[in-house]
């Protein structure tokens, strides 16, 4: 830079030359911003942060008492360049991109705080224009525990079996009808109104839950775990912010009975759709992730349990992902626990159905494990199922090839070493996606004969079968760059219709919604 340039940085920012000036750092971080953003209200934050407040719902107060806009993202190109011209003049290194996780606990820590600090006539002003929420929730009816492992056993676990309604939003369904962007705060007034007298049962729970003796808290969660196990109208009536901010703390309780009977309480609360977004947005998934890492058994079986029970809700799939749930999930696919290893394959299943998550997982290098599984036999079906789901992006599709997939699946096919008929159908369904507006498929799909084993499908498959290894094979003979189909197109056409598994509604050993008390 030359002599002007030099003397006009020094004029404007000779107060500091070791601090940055105030419209250098982000508001919520606080510290120098590498990639700046204007939001829709016109300040200017680090991106990461943005989107972590997005994700999470979150929208912080700033000094002047604003709540910023975050519904629309631009660079801010001119303060970044001001940004480095400042660092280099004062010496100092251009600043870092924030460290992800770091920076999230502080965005949850700020919204914690939040909480605490508004009102409720403030929450209500500030969502007086937005339109009420209307929760839908299926009745429920207790039965059998569904062995999906062992067709023909049973077990004396019992489950929730929620029956499909027309008023009961699809787990599966690209955008939730009952919770949007738009109505979130609404949902948080009914979460957080400290004013709400507490029932005579709320009281005697909480006085136990609250307790600083351990026989207490573990006769607190027990009968807590008791009621919620099979009255529907208790797991609603005591999803209560005080309810929940005590049990949150019994679930990192390092005695085992509290800790097993909390988390366990927590799955039984989850079943109901309209507590769903409450437990996550009260804090619970990183408390999750903790015991599904280094919990007692039973209680990581109860977490991979609740995850997945939370992960029905579309409003809570990405909230689950930015807070760090892939990758434990992924770690319990290999636990001993056959219930664990089931709950986490059907949690990743539904977390995956959302673009975000699909990227996490390959980046995290997920592909190579899951197609070993299913080469070893080893939940098969549903890792089946999460592959295709991976296999919508672009980029999941290439980490499928690149770690030799359509061989792979094929060797399968060929082999007749699948354990079923659904997880033989998935196979194809995993070629199909593979196909999908891939010239690179058709040349490994030539190198492995994928022809001849479709081929046979269609003549001795199942019905669902047949039609996508139909579906493969025009993709062989057709496959252009100007294949133009959606991911919805994707999904009917495979027959992975999002829908497909609603509730209630799910056939054979593939129900990926039953949800079970305990």
């Amino acid at each position: 830079m030359g002599g002007n340039g030099k003397h006009r940085w020094k004029f404007s920012f000779h107060r500091s030359s070791n601090h940055p000036p105030k419209e250098f750092t982000c508001p919520i971080s606080g510290s120098l911003m590498s990639d700046p953003v204007v939001v829709a209200s016109g300040q200017t934050f680090e991106r990461l942060a943005v989107q972590l407040c997005k994700d999470l719902n979150f929208s912080p107060k700033l000094d002047d008492g604003t709540r910023p806009d975050f519904s629309t993202l631009i660079p801010n190109l001119a303060i970044k360049t001001t940004i480095l011209h400042w660092c280099d003049n004062a010496r100092t290194q251009h600043p870092r991109p924030p460290d992800y996780a770091s920076l999230q606990r502080l965005v949850l820590e700020q919204k914690e705080n939040d909480r605490v600090r508004v009102s409720e006539m403030e929450l209500l002003n500030a969502v007086a224009d937005l339109p009420p929420v209307i929760f839908s929730h299926a009745a429920t009816e207790l039965g059998p525990r569904v062995n999906h492992f062992n067709s023909g056993s049973s077990s004396e676990q019992e489950s929730v079996i929620i029956p499909s309604s027309p008023g009961t939003p699809l787990p599966l369904t690209i955008r939730p009808t009952c919770f949007s962007s738009s109505s979130s705060s609404s949902c948080e007034i009914e979460i957080e109104n400290p004013n709400t007298p507490a029932s005579e049962e709320e009281e005697g729970l909480l006085k136990k839950l609250k307790s600083n003796e351990v026989f207490e808290q573990e006769e607190g969660v027990i009968a807590l775990r008791k009621i919620t196990r099979n009255k529907e109208d208790a797991r609603v009536s005591l999803c209560t912010p005080r309810v929940l901010l005590a049990l949150r703390g019994l679930i990192a309780s390092r005695y085992g009975v509290v800790q097993v009977n909390a988390v366990a309480s927590l799955v039984n609360l989850s079943l109901e759709k309209q507590n769903k977004v409450k437990i996550v947005r009260s804090g619970f998934v990183p408390f999750l992730i903790d015991v599904l890492k280094g919990g007692l058994g039973e209680s990581q079986e109860h977490a991979a349990g609740a995850l997945f029970s939370l992960a029905l809700d579309d409003d809570n799939k990405m909230a689950i992902g930015v807070l760090g749930a892939l990758h434990p999930l992924m770690h319990a696919l290999r636990a001993e626990s056959e219930r664990t290893r089931h709950d986490s394959a059907l949690a990743l299943y539904h977390l995956s159905l959302v673009q975000s998550n699909r990227m996490k997982l390959v980046k995290l290098g997920v592909v190579p494990t899951l197609l070993s599984m299913v080469v070893a036999g080893n939940l098969a079906s549903r890792v089946l199922l999460i592959l295709c789901n991976l296999a919508v992006c672009t980029e999941g599709r290439t980490a499928m090839l690149d770690a030799n997939a359509v061989e792979i699946l094929v060797s399968l096919l060929r082999g007749n070493e699948l354990d079923s008929e659904a997880t033989r159908e998935n196979c194809v369904a995993a070629l199909y996606a593979l196909s999908h507006r891939s010239l690179r498929f058709k040349g490994l799909a030539k190198e492995a004969r994928v022809a001849e084993v479709l081929k046979e499908i269609e003549e001795t498959g199942t019905e669902r079968a047949r039609e996508k290894a139909r579906k493969v094979l025009h993709m062989l003979r057709t496959v252009g760059d100007g294949d133009g189909d959606e991911i919805d197109e994707f999904y009917d056409s495979a027959g992975l219709t999002r829908n497909r598994y609603r509730a209630g509604a799910a056939r054979n050993s593939d129900n990926l919604v039953n949800t079970t008390t305990f």
